[in-house]
């Protein structure tokens, strides 16, 4: 489908038995249930001009260490990264190494795929897919009939322009003109300050950046860069399990399906503020999620968590520039649920 001519929220074609603004079939091809979601905006043209974004030679890691969360998180293993000799593996009996990884895909930077949060009411993951445990044991891809992060290798991973949208030093630099100073001029990613639309557009527009079709919108909070070196007080904060991010209201789910972003990520932990607020404007707990559904189930747009943005954050600001080339592959075995994004920003 011509990305230019994607229905807006309100003008998608309306899905029985959903909300308005559930794009479910809309990139659907020759009676095939379409399992790529947002991604199909990556068309060759939007690639192209992507990597004219790639023109300094300056290419920045996203992801942060597998091992760096501080503290376990229940029903989520710690990494193990186990090492042995070829001998001791009893491959070879010359002089060499292999090791082993075992690790949850969610414990640290990762992509979300299509399949990680339903549609509550309804059940169904993006395009009205119902997901069970035998359909993601598929024994390969071609198998798979689930939308998870493998089927993005046949269509040559993510290669999209990146634009950093760093709320985190806007904020901080806001505060100082405000004549605020010491820890009263720094943004906590703990304090739960919920990113409105309005507030994101103002952060572009200080920075010169206008959002193309098929950009991927990244967020940064500073959330990892706190979690890295967490002090008794940043404990404290955790334990009431508020944390800064995108506003889960009707009006940014609105507007990131109609600025045609192919994915979005930041460096939260949700993407979203938690927690979440319920329909009365309560505050509600992780079930009451609001981005997590629209996003990734009603418009099949992926999310990215707890991506590492202090180099990003640093380069940015000294040269100027807030929009990149994005590269991204995520692991490859059939019915992946999340990964590690691999992610590179090239300059």
């Amino acid at each position: 489908m011509d990305t230019v001519r994607l229905p807006d929220f309100d003008s998608l074609p309306k899905v029985k038995d959903m909300p308005q603004g559930c794009a479910w079939g809309i990139f659907d091809q020759g009676g095939e249930k379409d399992l790529l979601g947002t991604l199909n905006l990556l068309t060759p043209a939007v690639r192209k001009a992507a990597c004219a974004e790639a023109r300094d030679g300056v290419s920045i890691s996203l992801n942060w260490p597998l091992n760096a969360m501080p503290f376990p998180v229940p029903g989520r293993a710690a990494p193990t990264h186990k090492q042995m000799t070829l001998k001791e593996s009893g491959l070879s009996e010359g002089t060499g190494w292999d090791d082993e990884l075992h690790f949850n895909t969610q414990m640290s930077s990762q992509w979300d795929s299509l399949v990680h949060w339903q549609h509550q009411p309804s059940g169904l993951a993006y395009n009205g897919i119902a997901v069970t445990k035998e359909a993601l044991d598929a024994p390969t891809t071609a198998a798979n009939s689930m939308p998870t992060l493998d089927h993005w290798h046949a269509a040559g991973g993510l290669v999209a322009r990146g634009v950093l949208i760093d709320f985190k030093a806007w904020a901080e630099k806001k505060a100082r003109t405000g004549g605020k100073t010491g820890e009263e001029a720094v943004f906590h990613p703990l304090d739960g300050h919920r990113i409105t639309v309005e507030e994101v557009e103002t952060v572009a527009k200080d920075q010169g950046v206008e959002f193309q079709h098929g950009d991927v919108l990244i967020v940064r909070t500073g959330l990892t860069e706190v979690l890295q070196a967490p002090t008794p007080e940043d404990f404290a904060k955790l334990q009431d399990g508020t944390q800064s991010g995108m506003h889960g209201v009707a009006e940014s789910a609105k507007w990131l399906w109609n600025k045609h972003f192919a994915a979005v990520a930041g460096d939260a932990i949700a993407f979203e503020a938690l927690m979440p607020l319920k329909e009365d404007g309560t505050v509600g707990s992780p079930n009451d999620l609001y981005l997590h559904p629209w996003l990734l189930s009603l418009f099949g747009m992926p999310i990215g968590e707890l991506w590492d943005l202090k180099a990003l954050s640093t380069h940015c600001e000294k040269s100027g520039r807030y929009s990149f080339m994005l590269t991204s592959v995520p692991l490859n075995i059939p019915g992946l649920v999340g990964s590690p994004p691999n992610a590179m920003a090239v300059f």
